[in-house]
């Protein structure tokens, strides 16, 4: 039985999660504040053996060099955005100068996800692709639950102005890729509360 948690994160509130079977766990997002991230970890009691990134803006990001150097574990992201772990213009990091803040960069990821099912220690999920919100974005579906990063939020939809953003996109990749799944699907988004497929489906107004 796999279990979900999360803290939120940083001066944007970003969710960052855990995914564990009580013995193998994934950080999917480390936003920032490593040290919360690191407790979270320790109540679980489970052994941290991959990062994932739904996507590579700044926010879902500044904790994770601390993060995979702490654990020694690999990092999984789009190949789409890659090269934006380095680069602050395309992960959007480069607007925090004018509030004062560094930009935040990080190494290239370890490995580069594919669109399939993965088995990871165990643990199965697939990985679907969810651009719009940036071209890299994806989804991590579970076997009743989605983590979705900026995709698909509660009443909402992420913001489409940023680098590579395109809202006819995110519409589509939300029908095909996550409105496709079981009613009863939790949906984990990056920021805010979670949903259900079918909350979703029924009251989300860009689709009603």
């Amino acid at each position: 039985m796999l279990k979900v948690e999360h803290i939120v994160t940083g001066p944007v509130e970003e969710n960052t999660y855990v995914v564990h079977d009580g013995k193998s766990l994934f950080v999917i997002d480390p936003g920032s504040e490593p040290e919360r991230i690191e407790a979270m970890i320790a109540q679980t009691g489970a052994k941290p053996v991959a990062i994932l990134l739904t996507h590579t803006h700044y926010d879902h990001i500044g904790a994770l060099d601390a993060i995979r150097d702490k654990y020694q574990i690999p990092v999984y992201v789009s190949p789409e955005e890659n090269e934006w772990l380095g680069n602050p213009e395309h992960n959007g990091s480069v607007m925090l100068k004018q509030h004062g803040f560094p930009p935040i960069t990080a190494r290239p990821a370890d490995f580069l996800l594919e669109l399939k099912t993965y088995e990871l220690n165990g643990i199965r999920f697939k990985v679907v692709a969810t651009p719009g919100h940036s071209i890299g974005s994806v989804s991590f579906i579970f076997d009743d639950f989605a983590i979705v990063g900026d995709a698909l939020f509660k009443g909402s939809i992420g913001r489409t102005d940023l680098y590579t953003g395109d809202y006819d996109m995110l519409i589509e990749s939300i029908t095909r890729e996550l409105f496709t799944l079981p009613d009863d699907t939790v949906v984990y988004p990056g920021h805010r509360e979670a949903t259900t497929i079918k909350h979703e489906k029924d009251t989300n107004p860009y689709f009603n």
